[in-house]
């Protein structure tokens, strides 16, 4: 048997080094000992409520029956029994800890990073504050998924994940991907994959990304060019990076020849937007207000959705956590001398003239957002028409590694005299 060693409640880990499974599980007994005594907190709370304001007492009266009566009693029992069961699953996860300290060296699997990036995505910036080991650093992987260390030279081309994904999300079921077929094009390109907290402020992880690809020309001096690939909010994270690698100077972005945006929302996502309506409208409701609350749960990344916002001033002077519903960011323009390219997908057939469709577009970008477009001058990213493709009859999540996708991306970003692009009917790239 395996010695015992010593269980420190705070465990946390703040190197950049990639999680092991032992962190996983002592993230996961974290949020079972915090996030089951909110529900019972939000639970008594949607009680109090009804009890306040159906019962026609003064706020006085009602607090006082409240606070000495059996129904208070009652919940602080159930509570009690919540967090007892939360702890009880913690020390349990702890225990596999503490038997299998193997555990500390194993790397996430595939289907665990799956696990800890989709939580990270919904409560990343939470987890970060609670000084969680579950919140992931940013860390650039090599093709074979291993922390990149090795000496790098010539092109590098580097693939951003969206909203609760991560870097194995490039080649979905074991197949080939993006990378795979540009290394095929270029084979002396280094691809490399960016995996990051999509919970956190995309301004923040802007920030963070530009420090990491600065440092890596650093140690790299022998790269020549730069090419950023961004899924959904990788493409923002990229943008953003960009914005603040100009601002402080830095000599990564004079290296950067191509941005390449595949569904990602410039000017805000359909659903965040409709979310946070909604969480407006049932907040104005007596009893469903405590419902609201549940909005404040989702990240600081979701939030910065609804804009498409990538500068820390869109967001650092509101007094809500959760902003507002009307624009208030601030330009980010591209610079002129980076080619950029930007796809949207659309749900519709390319004979189809939907407006409802159209404004949904792959189900959570619609085709304006996608493609930079806005009718202020100061928002709109100025994308050549030629430099724009719109894929019908894919949804947001395919268009990450569909195949027509990935072949006008090699064809853009990659032309060989021998090699012809037939764009079929499904995809309209919009050249004059």
């Amino acid at each position: 048997m395996p010695s015992l060693t010593p269980l420190h409640e705070n465990y946390c880990k703040f190197d950049r080094s990639p999680p092991s499974q032992a962190d996983l599980l002592e993230g996961l007994s974290q949020l079972a000992t915090s996030s089951v005594s909110g529900v019972a907190e939000l639970t008594q709370e949607i009680h109090r409520q009804i009890f306040l304001q159906y019962f026609a007492f003064t706020p006085r009266q009602a607090n006082f029956i409240w606070d000495n009566g059996i129904t208070k009693r009652v919940y602080g029992l159930t509570q009690h029994i919540i967090k007892q069961y939360g702890k009880g699953l913690a020390v349990s996860l702890r225990g596999l800890n503490r038997f299998f300290p193997v555990l500390h060296e194993k790397p996430l699997t595939p289907a665990m990073h799956f696990v800890a990036n989709a939580i990270n995505g919904v409560l990343g910036d939470h987890m970060l504050k609670d000084h969680n080991p579950l919140a992931l650093p940013m860390i650039l992987y090599d093709r074979n998924s291993q922390p990149q260390t090795g000496e790098l030279s010539g092109r590098v081309v580097i693939m951003l994940h969206g909203l609760c994904m991560n870097h194995f999300s490039w080649a979905p079921q074991q197949s080939s991907g993006l990378g795979e077929h540009i290394l095929y094009h270029q084979p002396r390109a280094n691809v490399l994959y960016l995996n990051y907290n999509t919970g956190r402020r995309i301004s923040s992880n802007g920030r963070t990304f530009s420090n990491v690809l600065q440092e890596l020309i650093t140690k790299n001096p022998r790269i020549e060019k730069i090419d950023l690939i961004g899924h959904s909010m990788g493409g923002l994270v990229a943008r953003s990076a960009i914005f603040y690698g100009k601002q402080s100077d830095y000599s990564w972005v004079g290296l950067v020849d191509n941005l390449v945006c595949i569904g990602s929302p410039h000017q805000g996502a359909v659903l965040e937007r409709l979310g946070f309506m909604f969480q407006q409208k049932v907040g104005q409701v007596p009893i469903a207000s405590i419902l609201a609350k549940l909005g404040d749960m989702r990240s600081a990344g979701i939030i910065d959705l609804r804009h498409g916002s990538v500068r820390d001033d869109d967001w650092e002077h509101l007094e809500a956590r959760i902003g507002q519903m009307d624009d208030c960011r601030k330009p980010a323009p591209l610079p002129s001398r980076i080619k950029t390219y930007l796809i949207a997908g659309t749900l519709e057939s390319e004979s189809s003239s939907s407006k409802t469709l159209e404004a949904l577009g792959d189900y959570l970008v619609s085709v304006k957002s996608a493609l930079g477009e806005h009718p202020h001058p100061q928002f709109k990213l100025n994308v050549p028409d030629e430099r724009k493709a719109i894929f019908y009859g894919l949804n947001h999540i395919e268009i990450q590694h569909h195949p027509r996708v990935r072949e006008q991306i090699i064809a853009w970003l990659y032309p060989a005299p021998s090699y012809t692009y037939d764009i079929s009917q499904s995809v309209e790239v919009m050249a004059d």
